[in-house]
């Protein structure tokens, strides 16, 4: 039996794994998520966040071993999880995330992507520290291929994101290495270039990838796939 531990990606909460919750709290597996510091129900102030405290805050909700989800920017905090507490994650799942990458933050990353697709949704802060995203692009953007329903209750809790910790480099050490991973590439995806997804995971073995024809947002397009894919991740760990 595993229990899959979901962490949100950039300015949402752990809202958006609504749909996933019911179905993989069945067949003999337990789930939860949490928000992330400054998101969601978390009151933290959005420009105290950082890369490390993403990290304790995942930590800190682990009491025996789990199957870790990170959704896009939590591909970071999820790392930065293992590099910490290995031994608290039996597997990492990266769906459609940001894999890090030795000397380079998130930043880094995104900007190195041959094409640059939520640019024109980012809307940053006066003070240059936060983001939010534009309500009116989010549904081409996010969640391309999900109801109109969707979107709008997306857009009812969507928070700003902390650019801090998307600028913060991870050292990466044997920690992370030698933790169990598997990827999702979502193959539809509006946000992160799917051949950038590919190209992040171009010399991982077969058996550790996935893809689906999804958006960027499988957990409302796709919630019965994306919980058959966690499951066999979690039998075959």
């Amino acid at each position: 039996m595993a229990h899959f531990l979901l962490i949100h990606g950039s300015c949402h909460g752990a809202w958006c794994w609504r749909d996933m919750l019911p179905l993989l709290n069945s067949g003999g597996h337990t789930a939860s998520a949490i928000d992330l510091p400054s998101h969601g129900d978390d009151r933290t102030p959005v420009n105290d966040v950082t890369l490390d405290s993403y990290a304790d805050a995942i930590i800190e909700a682990i009491d025996e071993p789990v199957v870790l989800v990170g959704h896009s920017m939590a591909g970071y905090p999820i790392s930065a999880a293992a590099e910490k507490a290995p031994e608290k994650i039996t597997r990492l799942v990266y769906l459609c995330a940001y894999l890090p990458a030795v000397g380079k933050s998130l930043v880094d990353r995104r900007i190195s992507a041959p094409r640059q697709l939520l640019q024109d949704a980012i809307v940053r802060s006066d003070d240059g520290k936060s983001f939010t995203i534009d309500p009116t692009k989010a549904g081409e953007k996010l969640y391309t291929d999900c109801a109109q329903s969707v979107v709008d209750y997306a857009n009812e809790n969507l928070c700003p994101q902390a650019i801090l910790p998307q600028a913060t480099v991870l050292d990466i050490t044997e920690n992370l290495k030698n933790t169990p991973k598997t990827y999702i590439r979502c193959m539809n995806d509006h946000t992160i270039p799917p051949e950038f997804q590919v190209t992040m995971t171009a010399d991982w073995p077969a058996g550790d990838i996935y893809e689906m024809q999804s958006s960027h947002s499988p957990f409302f397009a796709q919630p019965g796939r994306l919980a058959e894919i966690l499951f066999e991740v979690a039998e075959n760990s």
